[in-house]
């Protein structure tokens, strides 16, 4: 597994079926903290996810409190925007939990304070509230994987009708 993607209340089924893609492509678990804003049967979850939303690897966890239990009361990366710390400053390791907070309010600060150390932020412009859910967790991701160099990933393409030169 190359890393466990947490999300904490999520309210837009299309950016979670965005997310579980991304998940599926990456060989990353996805973990959905409720309540969520929508049902897993909901149309624009599977069509975000398109096909491959059955083969997403998800747990479900009733709270906070049960996701930690249920997972060891794992060290945690949170993403928010009120974090000090840039993404690119921490160093993820092997199959780091990262958690996003609900697209309208983020990680509640009663969690964010108990984790200062644990607490990332993807650095933009001032005038930004935020980035797309969907977007963020591919970012934040993405750097986690390239700081594992990237293990059993396919790292070239083919073309179909043509040859490189």
């Amino acid at each position: 597994m190359s890393a466990n993607i947490v999300l904490l209340e999520p309210e837009i089924a299309s950016n979670t079926g965005n997310i579980g893609r991304t998940c599926l492509a990456t060989g990353s678990r996805l973990h959905l903290i409720e309540p969520l804003g929508f049902h897993l049967d909901d149309r624009n979850l599977k069509r975000a996810g398109m096909d491959y939303w059955k083969e997403v690897d998800v747990s479900r966890y009733i709270n906070y409190k049960d996701f930690l239990q249920k997972n060891g009361h794992p060290r945690v990366f949170l993403a928010s925007t009120k974090a000090k710390r840039s993404y690119t400053d921490v160093e993820f390791g092997e199959a780091p939990f990262i958690m996003f907070g609900r697209e309208g309010g983020g990680i509640p600060e009663e969690i964010l304070v108990e984790h200062e150390e644990e607490c990332i932020r993807i650095p933009m412009l001032s005038d930004i509230r935020s980035l797309n859910l969907a977007n963020s967790v591919a970012i934040v991701l993405y750097e986690a994987l390239r700081q594992q160099g990237f293990k059993g990933f396919q790292r070239e393409g083919e073309l179909h009708e043509l040859k490189w030169k």
